[in-house]
């Protein structure tokens, strides 16, 4: 079905599908039920949707907190992102840690991202399309972030395209964390 591939934090991990690609193009399954489950992955999904970015775009460092933080997998189905996760889980081996992927349609691999991680992008392509789905509802109230720069990584850009949303969230060393490792 796919090739489960570890990343440098526990429980998140990079999914290669299998990518079929023909004279008429190219089909990929992304999800698949049974085989999620076989892999004590999450199953139940509550939304999914998408956003488009030119290239530069920095979107993150996001996450939802208690009691609506979720389970998301994400993929590029169109152009290319630098793909960033922060374990944010106190009693983590990782806690603090960041690890990124280059995330493409090419490729067609996609990226599935436990509770408790902050997680953001780069578009390094002329745009990207990334797909997001996630186990609980948006909640406003519970949705936050923190600062994209507080964050032990090299952006492939040094003049990024951001929110105003996103420069206002405060910097990992500020950050009191609700989640818990285990």
């Amino acid at each position: 079905m796919f090739d489960l591939r570890f990343t440098e934090i526990p429980g998140c991990y990079e999914i290669q599908p299998r990518v079929i690609d023909d004279p008429r193009g190219r089909f990929v399954k992304v999800f698949h039920r049974h085989a999620f489950a076989e892999h004590g992955l999450e199953v139940n999904f509550a939304e999914e949707y998408y956003s488009l970015s030119g290239q530069g775009v920095i979107r993150g460092m996001h996450f939802q907190t208690p009691p609506t933080d979720h389970v998301k997998i994400v993929y590029c189905v169109q152009g290319e992102v630098f793909d960033v996760v922060v374990d944010l889980r106190v009693g983590s081996p990782s806690y603090g840690k960041a690890a990124n992927i280059n995330l493409s349609a090419d490729k067609g691999n996609y990226l599935y991202i436990p509770k408790g991680l902050a997680h953001g992008f780069c578009a390094t392509s002329e745009s990207a399309t990334l797909v997001y789905k996630v186990s609980t509802s948006y909640s406003p109230e519970h949705d936050t972030g923190i600062l994209w720069s507080s964050i032990d990584i090299t952006w492939p850009v040094s003049v990024p395209v951001l929110s105003i949303r996103d420069c206002g969230f405060i910097p990992l060393s500020e950050f009191k964390s609700p989640f818990i490792y285990g």
